[in-house]
């Protein structure tokens, strides 16, 4: 128990942030709703840029967003592969909790190198590969989920009829906001992660208790709180936990360090996978300074979360060019940074 209880601990507070700020994610893209996609997406570069963007959009959204309007025309295969190198998916929230300035640092570097590969990719295949692996369907915008998400009326409504699923969320949430303030979770002490997690951990609050039962249902219930928590704490304390177990009582940290060439070729082929999870041993690794950034930095390159999914169903060919395209840069990024030791 006492090397579970500090991973249970860590993996809860990584969970906790993660989901929070999913569910703000969902709620600013259901309220922002989608004029500018049709203003951006007739520009070349503006393609690029937005496509690029919304990769770096922690999550899965902005890269289903990408996909989305790639399989109805609206970007270019390189905007596609611009979007996966720069998203991280789920990933990334867990990087800005656990590695925060480093997470700044490669994300600003995966922006430059997404958009570069991006060109770069169109220059080479052209707009006839484009149009051949899309389809010719208009991209829809859904009007039913723009609505008020804020009223007092129905807000006091909504709370004298509780549903099951804003109790849960809204309890969980106040109990998540204690175990900081008592420093059960996070850190000891008052500092800005602990005001961090404090501040954001009431906006998903107020998000929580304002928000329609629709939007609650569809949006936080079924897709952030049972698709993606339990995924997370799993991956994370399975990562945290066999971590520990390797650094404490395997002792193979010294192996990793001594064979940085292979464990980036590991790194950048587990990336393939389109799944959230597998990467977070890779930012365990790093965070426990085993592996060298630039390992860090192909494997994000190369992994894209499960935002390829829905590409995977729309078409296997343009799937696997992205992964393949993906996968020659992070080698070729990675292995500079190697090079220059980092």
């Amino acid at each position: 128990m006492e090397h579970i209880l500090p991973v249970m601990s860590h993996a809860l507070l990584i969970t906790g942030f993660v989901a929070i700020i999913m569910l703000v994610i969902e709620y600013v893209n259901v309220i922002s709703q989608g004029a500018w996609q049709e203003r951006l997406s007739r520009h070349r570069f503006g393609q690029y840029a937005l496509a690029t963007l919304l990769g770096l959009t922690p999550g899965c959204l902005g890269a289903f967003a990408v996909v989305a309007m790639y399989t109805h025309r609206r970007l270019t295969l390189g905007s596609v592969v611009a979007a996966m190198i720069a998203t991280s998916g789920d990933e990334s929230f867990v990087m800005f909790a656990l590695i925060p300035r480093t997470a700044f640092l490669l994300h600003g570097i995966l922006f430059l190198v997404g958009l570069a590969a991006g060109i770069l990719t169109d220059k080479l295949a052209g707009a006839r590969l484009t149009a051949f692996l899309s389809c010719r369907e208009d991209f829809q915008l859904h009007e039913e989920e723009h609505r008020r998400m804020f009223s007092a009326g129905r807000f006091l409504a909504q709370w004298r009829q509780c549903s099951p699923a804003r109790g849960t969320l809204a309890f969980a949430l106040l109990g998540f906001m204690i175990l900081v303030s008592l420093g059960k979770i996070g850190p000891e002490q008052w500092d800005w992660i602990r005001v961090t997690l404090l501040v954001t951990s009431g906006v998903g609050l107020f998000i929580v208790a304002t928000v329609p039962d629709h939007f609650l249902e569809e949006h936080l219930w079924k897709h952030v709180v049972r698709q993606h928590t339990p995924r997370i704490f799993a991956w994370t304390f399975g990562a945290l936990f066999l971590l520990h177990l390797i650094v404490h009582y395997w002792r193979i940290g010294e192996a990793i360090q001594g064979s940085p060439w292979i464990v980036l070729v590991l790194a950048s082929v587990v990336g393939l996978v389109p799944e959230s999870g597998p990467h977070l041993i890779f930012v365990t690794l790093f965070s426990q300074n085993l592996v060298p950034f630039g390992t860090l930095l192909a494997s994000s390159i190369v992994q894209d979360g499960h935002g390829m999914l829905p590409l995977l169903a729309h078409s296997r060919k343009a799937f696997f060019m992205v992964k393949l395209i993906n996968l020659l840069v992070g080698l070729a990024v990675g292995a500079v940074f190697l090079a220059l030791g980092s």
